[in-house]
């Protein structure tokens, strides 16, 4: 069978598509300095990061909205702006990988995979981590939330990926952790898999999202029985 093929051609399916934030990176330290930074312009506290986190999958304006709550969610455009702005004066300062995410990477190149990342964060952005990280020579793509037309939950990324990458569909997996990840993982026909690891609301529940599989950490995902349950 078509959707078995990258079973019989080495452990992972032949192109691991990650989401970043939250699932890659745990960007939420730069996240929080970010709105901190704004808070204290306006004479505010500091935010807890704890506060934050569950926020950060969501976006700027998600974050903007969380952090001034007295807004009432309407977050104006020049505020999203100076988010942009200043994030990208806090990128990488603070972040750092989740345990198990080096291991995973080179996991899947040393089985003859590609890897590559697919995003909301604005492009720009995503491709000024991508260096810090030493992946700039190693995702065999990066598509940020701008990059298209469409981005997730819109399948549009996914199929993308797949066609620039010359991958089947069936050869292929998506990894986040937020709703949207494996709404649009579905929508393109493409395995996932939910990163619980990541950022998320309590009230959410990722056992119910639709996904192929869930995983507790990165170093779930190097075990061979783990993608056994997906053929």
């Amino acid at each position: 069978m078509r959707a078995q093929a990258w079973m019989s051609a080495g452990t992972f399916p032949r192109l691991v598509l990650f989401d970043l934030d939250g699932t890659l990176l745990d960007s939420a330290p730069d996240m929080v300095a970010t709105v901190n930074r704004m808070r204290a312009t306006r004479g505010q506290a500091p935010m807890p990061l704890a506060e934050l986190r569950p926020h950060v999958s969501k976006g700027s304006r998600a974050m903007s909205a969380a952090a001034f709550p007295e807004l009432g969610g309407d977050v104006p455009a020049p505020m999203i702006r100076e988010f942009l702005d200043t994030y990208e004066q806090e990128l990488g300062r603070s972040s750092v990988l989740f345990a198990g995410v080096p291991e995973l990477l080179d996991a899947i190149e040393a089985d003859g995979a590609r890897w590559g990342i697919i995003t909301n964060k604005p492009e720009y952005l995503a491709r000024q981590v991508m260096p810090q990280l030493g992946w700039d020579t190693r995702s065999a793509i990066l598509l940020g939330g701008d990059t298209l037309a469409e981005r997730k939950p819109h399948p549009l990324p996914l199929l993308h990926a797949a066609e620039q990458l010359g991958a089947a569909i069936e050869d292929c997996v998506y990894i986040g952790d937020d709703q949207r990840d494996i709404d649009a993982a579905r929508a393109a026909g493409m395995r996932s898999v939910v990163a619980l690891w990541g950022y998320r609301d309590e009230g959410e529940r990722p056992d119910e999202w639709g996904a192929d599989a869930l995983a507790d950490r990165p170093g779930d995902l190097v075990a061979p029985t783990f993608w056994a349950r997906l053929r």
